[in-house]
């Protein structure tokens, strides 16, 4: 703690165990948990909480006021949770006056160079590996892989368990359980590798799988497959969660397959 060529604002709450290395800047309104580790070259700015054992590696800038026209200095947050990595030249802007705060939940791997915007809500255990890069506004829920150089448009949202494939448009919002892939990014499958490593039974797996077949694979509309799922599949959390983002889409889903594009 005691680095002198560090400069840490008197007004930050740092825990006595945390470890910040040379030429790193920590601002005003600051909350630093313990073990947390933060490298060389690192910029912290005001509104900034960052949670218990988590690694910043050197060139990250967190808390930077959002790159909105519309932000006027309100007092906003980039709320971190426990054990999160984020890695070298990695930037993640505070809120706006919308959401007052860009959250990323636990254990995320926050890869070199990955951007997140104002007003992002990131889930628990998600990996966001080099250069993706989340505009305004996005929601991600929980065990999200973002592959490399992946870029996320203002307002979508992004289900748990999805897998976004490399150099990826996400224009569009991605149902849980799924595989987006190609350009434009459509529907390519469940992440049924993921859901394994997560301890899902190859029963719930097929599951998921009939219902984006209904979804996807059989020609009928969106509306027409909600209701075909919710009569013909048995009511289970996976079933009604899938239904449920559908239902709340605000952008529309990926396309399947069989789409014109």
């Amino acid at each position: 703690m005691n680095q002198p060529l560090a400069y840490i604002h008197p007004g930050a709450k740092i825990a006595k165990n945390v470890v910040v290395e040379p030429f790193t800047t920590i601002h005003n309104n600051v909350v630093i948990g313990e073990g947390t580790w933060i490298g060389s070259n690192v910029t912290i700015m005001e509104g900034a909480r960052i949670g218990k054992n988590c690694n910043i590696f050197p060139g990250a800038v967190i808390s930077a006021p959002p790159q909105d026209l519309k932000y006027n200095g309100e007092e906003t947050t980039v709320e971190i949770g426990n054990n999160v990595t984020i890695r070298e030249c990695a930037t993640i802007n505070k809120g706006t006056s919308d959401r007052m705060k860009t959250v990323i939940g636990d254990n995320c791997l926050i890869m070199a160079y990955c951007h997140i915007a104002h007003d992002c809500l990131v889930g628990k255990n998600c990996i966001f590996s080099n250069n993706s890069t989340l505009a305004g506004h996005v929601t991600i829920g929980d065990n999200v892989v973002l592959a490399g150089l992946v870029a996320v448009h203002q307002f979508v949202a992004i289900g748990n368990h999805a897998f976004v494939t490399g150099g990826s448009l996400v224009r569009k919002d991605v149902p849980p359980f799924v595989k987006g892939a190609r350009e434009p990014m459509s529907y390519v499958g469940i992440n049924s590798v993921g859901l394994r490593r997560r301890g899902f039974a190859s029963e719930k797996i097929r599951e998921i799988q009939n219902i984006y077949r209904i979804l996807y694979q059989k020609n009928y509309n969106n509306s027409q497959a909600v209701q075909i799922i919710e009569a013909e599949v048995e009511a289970t959390p996976e079933r009604d969660e899938i239904l449920q983002f559908i239902r709340d889409s605000q952008r529309g889903i990926m396309k399947g397959y069989f789409s014109n594009n």
